[in-house]
């Protein structure tokens, strides 16, 4: 089931235009929001301490060449363990980040998950919960920072990873529930700013004359 209300001309990520990988039974878009009903029993892993291997979560993207910015607000009714929605970075099924908000024996965590063959995880307990978190990745060189912020304003690093340079990327919207029966989560104001290449920044320094 799926409702659009399209305001292509106000948004530089039109979101009528992005592309699914395991696309959801229920979804709406609306403005700068898009609303997902996240299956049950689904997530994004590869081998390591699990054993497994799954690559059948939801996730709305675009692709990209070279050094960006790009950041979400993230919010949802999280309910079983391992719920979470963010942000994902994918090349292909053995090489991707996901960041956001995880839910993990009743307390919120801020994420991150970076695939390299192997997944790793590593989390940021919350004290308590949180109506929304904006996560923000900047892809620079061979590397992407993730940062988390509650406000828009002040964002803190959360991870810095490898990341291979040069290469085309899936930027978009991630949302998992590998324990559970599923969830709604909300992203708004997604948006991608393209950052002028590191590279070619120094040898224009170096042949300014």
């Amino acid at each position: 089931m799926l409702a659009f209300n399209s305001f292509a001309t106000t948004y530089a990520q039109t979101l009528e235009k992005m592309t699914w990988f395991n696309e959801p039974q229920n979804y709406q878009i609306k403005g700068d929001a898009i609303t997902m009903d996240v299956p049950a029993q689904c997530d994004y892993w590869r081998i390591s301490h699990y054993g497994f291997t799954v690559d059948d979560a939801p996730f709305y993207y675009a692709t990209y060449g070279g050094e960006f910015e790009t950041k979400v607000k993230v919010s949802g009714d999280y309910k079983a363990r391992f719920d979470q929605a963010g942000l994902m970075i994918r090349i292909d099924k053995e090489h991707y980040l996901k960041a956001g908000i995880e839910f993990v024996d009743g307390k919120y965590n801020l994420s991150c998950v970076v695939t390299h063959k192997t997944s790793d995880w590593s989390v940021i307990t919350l004290e308590k919960p949180v109506s929304h978190v904006w996560i923000k990745a900047v892809r620079r060189l061979d590397a992407i920072e993730v940062f988390y912020s509650f406000d828009d304003k002040t964002y803190t690093l959360m991870r810095n990873c490898w990341m291979q340079d040069n290469t085309p990327v899936q930027v978009g919207l991630a949302a998992a529930s590998p324990d559970g029966n599923g969830f709604q989560a909300k992203f708004e104001s997604f948006q991608v700013k393209h950052l002028p290449d590191q590279r070619r920044l120094e040898w224009l320094k170096q042949h300014a004359n």
